[in-house]
């Protein structure tokens, strides 16, 4: 009853209704154009192509995209190019003084790092249309179809496929503005949502077959296990190490001000999605080089960098991992600027020197608990080869872990707690029951 009572109240919030109706429109548009074929592509020869994305590096790219990959769609480069760009343009941010100080010009500068990543973004799109074209040819080739031939397709394809992508971005961005949750990260979320119902349906037949070990009941096992890894995820995006801050009394005028104790929540998983989003952007380099190519996808070091199952791609996805949870952690959280700013505010930690000394110690908390929440994330980011272990499908396999888990978690996470903030502001319950509060994240893929 309290659900269908929430739901009331989210229809009787008129702006929260208009954002979650615009949402749900935006999101129809997107899912009607993923299924809108390249002009001069016969779609009974994607056969090959769609088989390709059934499993391996290539079913992530079709996740991600929402199957607009294996469609041959008009928008199947999806929005993970601009996620690439973004991981540039952060990267540059650290390393190039021409970028250190646009970050430091505030919105200006902010405007200005959007332009150059969509740029970016531009040139990336072109480079990554040229090999899916090349890609899908070899594909069609194996149905016994061919691509139209001459030069003027590859350039009004490539143009098409790029301008998909922007057009993605676009309504990504009006999402953000007009309707609920961050536009990107639900346009993900939507895309591996779109994939669910097929996989869970593709293994219930598999399960309930004459010849499966273990039947329905192994498919059980199977849900309770996924529910176990959700709940070890949630638990992952909101666990926090909480340190005392003790403020001191100031006395202006006849009023007291400070005094009071409060805590700083430091994160466990501080660097939230990001560290898996920049691990598997390194991940899908090989596959640029060797993916496209008969003659070097036949050598081992492509066959091991591009083998989903295999123990070198997994120790190097998961090294890639905890290399960057540290290095996206040490951009987000900056111990120095958070001492200061309790100095500044006459705060201190309790048997702690403030400036130096307590920067140097919330480095050192940063850092312990960091270390777990890297392992940790490491371990969610290849749960689904211990899946395929299992005997469970392949593309089932993707929801028991890995990025779409976490992305699937922390979107819905997020959304949720900006829904309840509009029901908290006019004074309607929350939607959790005790009246806790739903945490956000941070350091996730929202931050594009």
């Amino acid at each position: 009853m309290k659900f269908l009572q929430t739901l009331k109240n989210i229809w009787k919030i008129e702006e929260l209704r208009n954002r979650l109706l615009t949402t749900l429109g935006l999101i129809a548009v997107y899912r009607f154009f993923s299924f809108v074929v390249l002009p001069g592509i016969d779609t009974s020869a994607l056969t090959a192509l769609q088989g390709q994305t059934r499993e391996g590096i290539m079913s992530l790219l079709d996740m991600f995209s929402g199957g607009a990959f294996s469609n041959a769609s008009i928008v199947a480069l999806g929005i993970m190019p601009y996620i690439s760009a973004s991981i540039v343009m952060q990267l540059l941010g650290m390393a190039v003084p021409f970028f250190q100080k646009l970050q430091r010009e505030g919105e200006s500068g902010r405007r200005k790092m959007n332009q150059y990543t969509r740029y970016l973004t531009v040139i990336i799109l072109i480079f990554q249309g040229w090999a899916y074209l090349a890609n899908l040819s070899v594909q069609m080739g194996y149905a016994g179809a061919a691509l139209p031939t001459g030069f003027w397709f590859r350039i009004s394809s490539v143009i098409i496929l790029a301008g998909g992508s922007m057009f993605t971005l676009w309504l990504g961005e009006r999402i953000t503005d007009k309707g609920i949750g961050n536009g990107v990260s639900m346009i993900i979320l939507i895309g591996i949502i779109a994939r669910l119902p097929q996989s869970f349906v593709q293994e219930f037949i598999s399960r309930a077959g004459a010849n499966s070990a273990g039947g329905l009941v192994m498919l059980l096992a199977e849900i309770i296990l996924l529910l176990a890894v959700t709940v070890f995820s949630i638990m992952l995006v909101q666990g926090t190490r909480k340190v005392p801050v003790q403020y001191a009394k100031r006395v202006v005028g006849n009023k007291q001000y400070g005094g009071a104790r409060q805590y700083i929540p430091l994160k466990v998983n501080a660097a939230g999605v990001m560290p898996i989003i920049f691990a598997q952007a390194i991940m899908f380099i090989p596959l640029a080089f060797v993916g496209y190519s008969a003659s070097a996808s036949t050598s081992s070091f492509g066959i091991a960098l591009t083998d989903m199952n295999g123990f070198w791609y997994n120790f190097v996805f998961a090294f890639l991992v905890i290399i960057f949870t540290f290095f996206y952690t040490a951009i987000t959280i900056n111990p120095t600027q958070m001492a200061e700013e309790m100095k500044r505010n006459n705060g201190f930690i309790p048997g702690i020197k403030p400036g130096k000394r307590t920067a140097e110690y919330l480095d050192t908390i940063m850092s312990r608990i960091t270390w777990p929440g890297s392992f940790f994330l490491a371990f969610i980011a290849i749960m689904p080869v211990f899946a395929g272990f299992l005997g469970i499908n392949a593309q089932f396999a993707q929801f028991f872990g890995g990025t779409s888990l976490l992305i699937l978690v922390g979107v819905v996470l997020d959304t949720l707690q900006q829904i309840e903030s509009h029901l908290l502001m006019r004074h309607y319950d929350g939607l959790l029951k005790s009246g806790g509060r739903i945490k956000g994240r941070t350091g996730s893929i929202a931050a594009y």
